[in-house]
C-alpha cells in the first residue's frame, strides 16, 4: 500500500485542462454472442471468475473501464440458451415475455482479443439467476453476451482519482487502476464481506486501498470508511458504484460535505436491495 502524496496542480491552462478532462461517449454496434465457459475459478469465498470463449467473440470491444455487457442465462430447467434478436433499429427483441430469458448487466473484467477470451467476475450474495448459474458453471456450458452497447470514457488528467465501490464494482476498479499512468494518484475504498474477500488491485499509479467489511455490522461501511479519509490536494474525479441507496449517499457526501465538483462525480447503483436487475445513475 502506497501513502498518497499531495499532488502538484496541473501546469495546463484552464482551457486546455477542461478540454483534456472532457469525457467521451462512444457507441458500439450491438451484437448478441453465444459463448462457452472455458475455465471457472473461485477467487474468494464470494467471488467466482469465469472465462468465456468462442468464435462469436471476434470483434468484441470494451474500451470503457465501467462498461456493461448483458449476460443472458440458459433456462434453469431445460438448460437451453435462447438469445434475443437485435432488430435493424438496434433495439432488442426479447420475444415472448413468458419465455424471456434471465439477463443481468456485468462489467467485462478483461478481454484477450488474441485468444478470444472474455473474463467475468461474479460476486456471490443474494440468490438469483446469475449467482445460481455461476455456482454451477463448468467448462462447456453456454452463455449469451450482448454488448456493450456503449462506453463512457473518463480521461485520467486529474490531480487524483477516487474509486468507491462494493464487490460488484471490483472489476471496474481493477480496470481503472490498470489504465492509470504511473504519474497518477488514486484512493480506493472497497467494501467486501471479510478480509478473506480482498483481491489484488495492481496499478502503475500511486494507490492507497482502504477495505471496508460488512461483517463488522455497519450498514454504511463504505460511507463510514470514506468519511474517515483525508483527501489529497488538487482536483479529483470520483467514481462510485455499489448498492443504489449507498451510492446516492456517497455522492451526497462528496458533493455537499467535501465540496466535490458535481460534474466530476459519477455515481451508479449497480444493484438495489429488494429489486432484481436494476442499474441506476445518480446525478
Amino acid at each position: 500500500m502506497t501513502t498518497l502524496d499531495p499532488t502538484t496542480p496541473s501546469p495546463l491552462s484552464a482551457e486546455a485542462l477542461a478540454a483534456a478532462r472532457q469525457p467521451q461517449r462512444v457507441r458500439h454496434t450491438l451484437h448478441m454472442r453465444r459463448v462457452q465457459v472455458t475455465q471457472v475459478e473461485r477467487i474468494t469465498p464470494h467471488l467466482i471468475r469465469i472465462a468465456l470463449g468462442g468464435e462469436a467473440l471476434a470483434g468484441f470491444t470494451s474500451p470503457g473501464f465501467d462498461d456493461h455487457a448483458k449476460l443472458i442465462f440458459p433456462d434453469p430447467q431445460t438448460g437451453q440458451l435462447t438469445l434475443p434478436v437485435v432488430r435493424e433499429d438496434g433495439k432488442i427483441d426479447w420475444g415472448d415475455a413468458a419465455q424471456r430469458p434471465n439477463a443481468r448487466d456485468y462489467t467485462p473484467r478483461h478481454f484477450d482479443a488474441q485468444s478470444q477470451t472474455l473474463t467475468i467476475d461474479f460476486a456471490l450474495h443474494e440468490a438469483g439467476p446469475a449467482t445460481a448459474w455461476a455456482e454451477r458453471a463448468k467448462p462447456g456450458d453456454e452463455l449469451g453476451v450482448g454488448g456493450p452497447r456503449g462506453s463512457f470514457l473518463i480521461p485520467t488528467e486529474y490531480d487524483w482519482h477516487l474509486l468507491v465501490g462494493d464487490d460488484t464494482a471490483l472489476p471496474a476498479i481493477w480496470r481503472r487502476l490498470q489504465e492509470l499512468p504511473a504519474s497518477a494518484t488514486a484512493l480506493v475504498i472497497a467494501e467486501v464481506d471479510s478480509p478473506e474477500d480482498r483481491v489484488e488491485l495492481p496499478s502503475a499509479a500511486q494507490v492507497e486501498i482502504v477495505w471496508a467489511y460488512r461483517q463488522n455490522g455497519s450498514a454504511n461501511a463504505l460511507l463510514d470508511a470514506l468519511r474517515a479519509q483525508t483527501f489529497p490536494a488538487g482536483d479529483c474525479y470520483a467514481w462510485v458504484a455499489c448498492e443504489s441507496l449507498a451510492a446516492k449517499a456517497v455522492r451526497e457526501h462528496l458533493v455537499t460535505e467535501r465540496q466535490a465538483n458535481p460534474r466530476w462525480v459519477r455515481a451508479s447503483g449497480y444493484w438495489r436491495k429488494g429489486s432484481a436487475a436494476t442499474h441506476e445513475t445518480h446525478e
